[in-house]
């Protein structure tokens, strides 16, 4: 299949597997109440099964790409997503929310083969000098998913409840693996001289983790983005259990600030034509941090109502969507041979980061929100801090990978970082 012939379709089918995990994580937020009704907990309990969904996105990010560069492209597609309709299943029939957490991770585990095979099929159908174009259409796809993907979860929920949000995802994925694997031609021959060791893998990870652009800006990065991942997990709780909105008005109120983070990730390429990353990244780090601190002490004083609210975390969430791509360009740069390797780890330390911090969420009660707001603020600070601790080192170290002694710039996995990397560049547009 030539990608001029049939660019669109391959384009849509790509895109339908991009945003797997998306709709999985956005579709039933909504259904916060009902899973806290159903199971007699909290809904800051049921805020676990996202941190565990969070954990096992960035678990797959260093596992799929040796995979797919090793077997070929479709038996992990088919593998990956055979096991999230199976833990799909078992998310419906759950007991209880322990087991609902557990499956949500293996949910997890199985669905983030797609952002990373897709990615990589990109480079498999078209030419290198159309990739950037295709990965912006596949953009277009993931930015869609915020948008619709809770209120398509409102109306599944009142159709058949929350078990049946499951369902729906599960027969969804069946039928884009069956058009994937009847309609699309196997894109990667499969390389028996790809290794699938841990220890090249994990020297490969150390060499770039100890390069102070990465460390810098990777780190101040994660914690900015865990303020979108904070977001994610409290808003149901914010808004639903804090103010009293019904699902359809939570919704709305989702794709509203969702919107807000997508629109300030697109606005950031008309900025880039003034101002450099780091002048960027520094001073809307700097907005994030007053956002947050607004935030905290307006709920804290009980003075932000529902609009207030709005208000601030729009603000806030648009700074995250110019810090995110700023600073994930600025931590990979010094990268050439091994930016694929460098975009992993990248991946992973965001969508770690996140997973571990919006796990504090399920330790505050529904009743009180300042410590959820807290953790906004407090996120952002603590990379405003690792950002003005790192910045002159990472600044006066090499900016190309070229100019580093050879036992500083990695060791080299060949082709083992390449589905990986993918896999972390996807991760941050989904983000």
């Amino acid at each position: 299949m030539r990608a001029k012939e049939s660019g669109l379709f391959v384009i849509s089918l790509l895109g339908a597997l991009s945003v797997v995990s998306p709709f999985a994580i956005d579709m039933y937020l909504p259904a916060f109440p009902e899973l806290a009704a159903g199971f007699g907990v909290p809904s800051t309990t049921v805020a676990l099964t996202l941190s565990s969904y969070f954990i096992g996105l960035a678990a797959g990010q260093v596992v799929y790409g040796p995979l797919l560069d090793r077997f070929g492209r479709k038996p992990p597609l088919t593998a990956g997503l055979g096991l999230f309709v199976v833990a799909s299943f078992g998310c419906a029939f759950a007991p209880d929310v322990t087991t609902l957490i557990a499956l949500r991770f293996v949910q997890a585990l199985g669905g983030c083969v797609a952002q990373v095979a897709s990615v990589a099929m990109v480079r498999d159908f078209f030419p290198r000098d159309q990739a950037a174009r295709v990965l912006s259409r596949l953009f277009l796809f993931i930015a869609v998913s915020p948008l619709l993907a809770p209120t398509v979860g409102t109306g599944v929920i009142q159709l058949g409840g929350w078990p049946a949000l499951f369902l729906s995802l599960a027969a969804v994925v069946v039928g884009i693996l069956i058009l994937v694997l009847a309609l699309l031609p196997e894109g990667h021959r499969p390389d028996a001289g790809i290794s699938l060791r841990p220890g090249p893998i994990l020297t490969e990870y150390l060499s770039i983790l100890r390069h102070p652009r990465f460390s810098t800006y990777a780190g101040a990065g994660a914690f900015s983005f865990a303020g979108l991942f904070t977001f994610v997990a409290g808003s149901p709780i914010l808004f639903m259990d804090g103010f009293g909105v019904s699902g359809r008005a939570y919704s709305l109120i989702f794709a509203l600030l969702a919107g807000g983070f997508i629109g300030a990730s697109q606005v950031n390429v008309v900025l880039l034509r003034h101002a450099s990353s780091e002048s960027l990244f520094l001073r809307f780090l700097v907005a994030q941090v007053v956002f947050g601190a607004l935030f905290l002490a307006g709920t804290w004083a009980g003075v932000l109502g529902l609009s207030g609210t709005l208000a601030v975390l729009f603000c806030f969430l648009c700074c995250v969507g110019v810090t995110n791509p700023n600073a994930s360009a600025l931590a990979i740069t010094p990268f050439t041979r091994n930016a694929g390797s460098a975009s992993a780890l990248l991946g992973f330390f965001q969508l770690g980061t996140g997973a571990v911090i919006s796990t504090a969420i399920g330790a505050a009660s529904p009743d009180d929100r300042v410590p959820i707001v807290a953790i906004f603020g407090v996120t952002a600070a603590i990379g405003l801090a690792i950002l003005l601790a790192g910045r002159k080192r990472a600044e006066a170290s090499p900016v190309s990978e070229d100019s580093l002694p050879p036992e500083e710039s990695g060791g080299g996995v060949g082709r083992e970082g390449v589905g990986a990397a993918e896999a972390g560049c996807c991760q941050l547009e989904a983000g």
